[in-house]
């Protein structure tokens, strides 16, 4: 078993000689036929994605981990964190985790591509365990606020550095309420995690709209939200609260074909849609950074400098980094 970690270990210090100038991704679950999910993961794999991302201008992740049995989740940390030390290459790139799951919501199309079977209550042992596997470089974790604990949780979490962001949920006003009063500060892929049908004003996605204090991170592919959709959503949101990311699995940078995430095998068509075989939810994105960039620009009119702010300094900035 991992012995806990020590709270001056619980954030590590992320240090360069060298500033960022490009893109920022917080949220990675793979990339150019890479899928960080697997056991298996290597040197050699992690290299070939963190070239393929510096092709598309992204010079910073997080290193995204989705729902997965503790012990799982602790031995990829593990392996991971192996590559990164001998790496200077792989430790700029993956300036830390970003781990969704396993204390999302169970609920059908609440969960997406993550196993229900495996949620759970957020626990503060299992968090200990995270970290210490990690190197003390988690810096976001995705969860739903309505699982039991969740407010203690997320004081415990973001009193060390680690944000706290609501993404699979379907809280109530007051469980948001507990939560932003116990430190969550962000929406991970708002608009998305979501049944296709939902009731028309009473639901999670307008009751995070109205949030103004929490950051929140679109999907600018077109396709999770439709570019007029994405409009509307970002003039709901004070703009200095808009952040993008790409939730991008190994189609990204890839092409069309069939990919692994997790235990999943999923389908990418020309169309870059990402779907598990035979099932109309997506899985996961194709998009690049870069692509993300002319997307906004193209959906939202915004300038090209105030799209690289929303997918770069601002993502870092939300992170507290």
């Amino acid at each position: 078993m991992v012995a806990s970690v020590s709270d001056s270990k619980m954030s590590a210090p992320i240090s360069t000689n060298e500033a960022y100038t490009g893109l920022f991704d917080l949220q990675v679950n793979g990339f150019a036929g890479v899928d960080f999910q697997q056991s298996d993961l290597d040197h050699a794999a992690l290299t070939r994605a963190v070239d393929g991302l510096r092709a598309h201008q992204t010079d910073r992740i997080l290193l995204t981990l989705i729902t997965d049995r503790i012990d799982s989740l602790c031995a990829k940390l593990t392996q991971i964190e192996r590559c990164r030390a001998v790496d200077p290459k792989l430790a700029r790139m993956i300036v830390g985790y970003h781990i969704e799951g396993p204390y999302l919501s169970s609920d059908p199309g609440y969960h997406g591509a993550h196993d229900p079977a495996l949620m759970k209550a957020p626990d503060i042992g299992e968090f200990a365990l995270l970290q210490e596997a990690a190197g003390g470089r988690i810096r976001l974790i995705t969860l739903a606020p309505e699982q039991p604990n969740s407010a203690e949780f997320i004081r415990h979490i973001t009193e060390r550095k680690v944000v706290a962001s609501i993404g699979h949920s379907l809280a109530n006003d007051q469980q948001i309420d507990e939560a932003i009063a116990a430190g969550l500060t962000m929406c991970t892929h708002l608009g998305n995690g979501l049944p296709t049908q939902l009731p028309r004003h009473d639901n999670i996605m307008q009751r995070l709209l109205a949030r103004d204090e929490l950051y929140a991170a679109f999907i600018p592919d077109g396709i999770h939200i439709p570019g007029p959709v994405l409009q509307n959503f970002v003039r709901a949101k004070p703009r200095d609260k808009v952040i993008f990311t790409t939730d991008c699995m190994a189609a990204a940078g890839a092409g069309p074909g069939r990919f692994r995430i997790g235990r999943f095998d999923v389908d990418v068509g020309a169309d870059g849609v990402v779907r598990e075989p035979g099932k109309p939810n997506f899985a996961g994105s194709s998009l690049t950074m870069d692509r993300g960039v002319a997307n906004i620009c193209a959906f939202l009119g915004w300038s090209e400098s105030e799209a690289r702010a929303a997918c770069g300094d601002r993502v870092a900035t939300s992170l507290g980094i």
